[in-house]
């Protein structure tokens, strides 16, 4: 008999924690070929998701997967992060929360752009991308005021 993890109750009551505490909760996610992620938020190997209720619809997190579906660049896109890749979660206001041991099965497979399901562009400003993503652009400052004399 094979001993069962810890980590998705925990996963599940930090997520609960942040939620009650009206805490934005962030999951942070070791990408390999197994997620379907957008490829164009993932940095280092790695991507944060808001996973708050405002920002996904049809969460769910069972011992196995983490699936939602989110807008990334304003497209709709379906999410699904096995357990096993889920390296923490914090509440973005605080910054408290657990992170997690990176599993050798997670750490040795290499991620691999093809097998991901990719968003192909880059977000276009800050508002297209999710709350604390990593590679968010800020726009250009654009001054609309003239001084008229």
């Amino acid at each position: 008999m094979s001993e069962q993890t810890a980590k998705p109750y925990l996963v599940r009551a930090l997520y609960q924690w942040c939620t009650e505490a009206s805490y934005t909760p962030y999951l942070v996610v070791m990408v390999n070929a197994k997620c379907k992620v957008p490829i164009a938020y993932v940095r280092d190997g790695q991507i944060t998701l808001n996973v708050a209720d405002t920002a996904v619809h049809k969460l769910t997190m069972d011992n196995e997967w983490v699936l939602f579906n989110a807008r990334f660049n304003g497209l709709s896109q379906e999410v699904a992060v096995p357990m096993e890749a889920v390296i923490g979660l914090y509440a973005r206001e605080t910054g408290y929360g657990m992170g997690f041991a990176i599993p050798e099965t997670v750490a040795a497979t290499p991620v691999q752009p093809d097998l991901l399901n990719a968003v192909v562009s880059e977000p276009a400003s800050e508002d297209a991308a999710p709350d604390g993503a990593p590679g968010a652009t800020k726009p250009k400052s654009r001054n609309h005021l003239s001084v008229v004399k």
